[in-house]
């Protein structure tokens, strides 16, 4: 079940059946794991760049291949890389391509990943390009809400926190405006309000959304996605400070509630130790369904799966 497309830096490149696949693959590639892998990419090798900090995309990323028999080379760190003594992208992914057979790739630059897609040999996969895209965690996303709430048409999402630099909820919010009556309500500081990109989006389809400044307004949704104010997006330092503790779920909120807890973690204090023990604490099995999430992507994207 091969992707109509060899390079994968966006979720808005996706169609409803392409993300249907995605999904179908993943959950067989669950089975998979649970029974100790497979040798189906034994002959492959992933190159895994990851020029920007990272610990669970970059380790599922390289699980995932592990799992299905593939071998992985990794750059980690801008000042380790050829780009540190000025290589342009361009050149360095032509090089890579020399080396490996699939490239996934985090950078700090928004639009990097496109630029590396367009000169690349071999496959390439978005690990995340500053505030611009993280396609493989909205999919995971996408995968973890199908899960935990057994459907994707008509769920309504409450996503909070950092929605102007957040790279995982606009790729999400792509990924959900495939499917029927979804429903968004969009909980932040005037600061960092979901951008034209994605409300433009969802103006041009019509689909429903509400912002509001006020947790309390988003406890009757489906899903309530939690980001972090990530700091390495600010230049103030004081700005940061000011709004990363702005909204904090305590288990009181969510405790009683048919509502799926999520975050693309890491969390800094957004979401209180006690909701972990909530059954409807997702977070942690959305981390864990990066794998075979990715495993998917990988066997596709290589004309395995």
């Amino acid at each position: 079940m091969p992707l109509p497309f060899q390079h994968l830096t966006s979720t808005k490149q996706l169609s409803r059946d392409d993300t249907d696949a995605i999904l179908s693959v993943a959950k067989e590639m669950e089975m998979v794991m649970e029974s100790g892998g497979s040798d189906l990419l034994k002959d492959k090798i992933l190159a895994a760049l990851f020029y920007e900090p990272s610990t669970r995309t970059r380790l599922s990323f390289e699980t995932a291949m592990h799992r299905l028999g593939g071998r992985v080379l990794s750059a980690v760190g801008m000042q380790f890389s050829s780009l540190y003594k000025g290589e342009t992208i361009e050149d360095t992914i032509k090089v890579i391509g020399q080396y490996a057979d699939i490239i996934a790739m985090r950078h700090p630059e928004e639009g990097s990943a496109d630029r590396a897609a367009s000169v690349s040999p071999i496959p390439f996969i978005n690990g995340g390009d500053g505030p611009g895209q993280h396609p493989t965690q909205g999919l995971l996303d996408l995968y973890t809400i199908q899960k935990e709430r057994g459907k994707l048409d008509g769920i309504h999402i409450t996503i909070v926190g950092d929605l102007k630099f957040g790279r995982t909820v606009h790729s999400l919010s792509f990924l959900l405006g495939l499917y029927n009556d979804v429903k968004f309500t969009l909980i932040a500081p005037k600061e960092l309000l979901m951008p034209p990109k994605v409300t433009d989006f969802f103006d041009k389809k019509g689909i429903q959304y509400e912002q509001t400044a006020e947790l309390k307004d988003g406890l009757n949704a489906d899903v309530i996605y939690m980001t972090r104010v990530q700091k390495e997006r600010f230049k103030d330092p004081a700005e940061y400070e000011r709004l990363k503790l702005k909204y904090i779920l305590k288990a009181e909120h969510v405790k009683n509630r048919n509502i799926t807890v999520m975050h693309p973690l890491p969390r800094v204090g957004e979401i209180a130790t006690d909701v972990d023990p909530l059954p409807n604490a997702a977070y942690f099995r959305q981390a864990r369904n990066g794998v075979p999430l990715r495993m998917a992507l990988l066997a596709m994207l290589l004309g395995r799966a």
